[in-house]
């Protein structure tokens, strides 16, 4: 682990210290959550802790973690807890991380166990430092799980691998994730100042790529909208990832972490998500979660099943 103070809002972003502090608005009715209290979110931590495993429930401040973790359902944050990118959307601390842990893939298949998981999401830090950008402990990660729990459905949500070499991708492919999955996070006019180490386009190809590698895995995404972008930059995003044969599309409502982050432009209401899954659905998508709490990994083991069941009707075989 780090020997920076990442609870210091200072030292977890650096590279935001200059910016201007913005307001953070007031969250409507319709997004507000209760703070988690229950046994079970207790016994989902305890496991986190006993295990040294760090989780994007805790480090993007997901609204969903009491629900989610009264569960057991945790979201595991592999190869440390620093981030070499520095998005203005993201509360994941940033920076030079640290060595990448052999044994963590070992360990994070211990807590899925313990757990009783049917269904993993395993998400990372971006590791631009890397050759491979974490590809070969992403697919040591999944192997270590099926050697454990070989009935857990994985699912993987991975960084761009930008300033890898194309092989990269096919390292954590060849793996055989249930799902995988890659979030463009905005719509492509946003980029340069929501992603500005991403690139919207090679994001969408490594999306394309996976069909490619394997034709049967399926493929999911996500958007965050109140960004500051229009109802057409939206539906514009949808119709790329149907290019791309993206067959999960996932929107949610940007919640800003704190005042040196990417303000709200606005909350966007139930209805108007409403909208969004309607026409996503439309538009070809197996599944589709566009709600104001919607997160990727948000009720990822049912919607799994869902979208199972939604390509074998598809198929006509349901």
């Amino acid at each position: 682990m780090s020997s920076r103070d990442l609870s210091n809002r200072a030292e977890r972003h650096p590279e935001k210290a200059k910016r201007a502090d913005t307001p953070v608005l007031r969250k409507p009715d319709w997004i507000r959550v209760k703070a988690p209290t229950s046994q079970g979110y207790k016994d989902t931590a305890r496991i986190m802790r006993e295990n040294k495993l760090v989780t994007v429930c805790e480090e993007a401040g997901c609204p969903n973690v009491g629900e989610c973790w009264s569960q057991g359902h945790a979201t595991m944050m592999i190869m440390g807890e620093i981030c070499t990118r520095g998005c203005t959307f993201c509360n994941v601390a940033t920076g030079r991380p640290d060595a990448l842990d052999v044994f963590e893939p070992g360990r994070v298949a211990v807590a899925v166990e313990k757990l009783g998981l049917n269904h993993v999401v395993i998400t990372s830090v971006d590791r631009d430092d890397l050759a491979d950008g974490g590809a070969e402990h992403i697919a040591q990660t999944i192997r270590a799980v099926r050697r454990k729990t070989p009935s857990t459905t994985i699912e993987v949500l991975t960084p761009d691998f930008l300033k890898c070499d194309d092989s990269a991708l096919e390292v954590v492919v060849e793996a055989k994730p249930d799902v995988f999955n890659h979030n463009l996070e905005t719509v492509p006019g946003l980029y340069p100042e929501v992603r500005p180490g991403a690139r919207y386009f090679h994001s969408l190809r490594l999306l394309q790529r996976v069909k490619e590698l394997d034709p049967a895995m399926f493929t999911k995404s996500g958007i965050m909208v109140g960004l500051g972008e229009d109802k057409q930059a939206v539906h514009q995003v949808m119709d790329d990832m149907r290019a791309a044969d993206v067959d999960f599309l996932t929107i949610g409502q940007y919640l800003q972490p704190t005042p040196k982050h990417h303000v709200v432009n606005r909350f966007v209401t139930p209805e108007e998500f409403a909208s969004y899954e309607k026409a996503a659905f439309g538009k070809g998508f197996l599944m589709v979660s566009a709600t104001p709490l919607t997160r990727s990994s948000y009720h990822a083991g049912d919607d799994f099943t869902r979208l199972r069941e939604a390509r074998l009707k598809k198929l006509g075989k349901g």
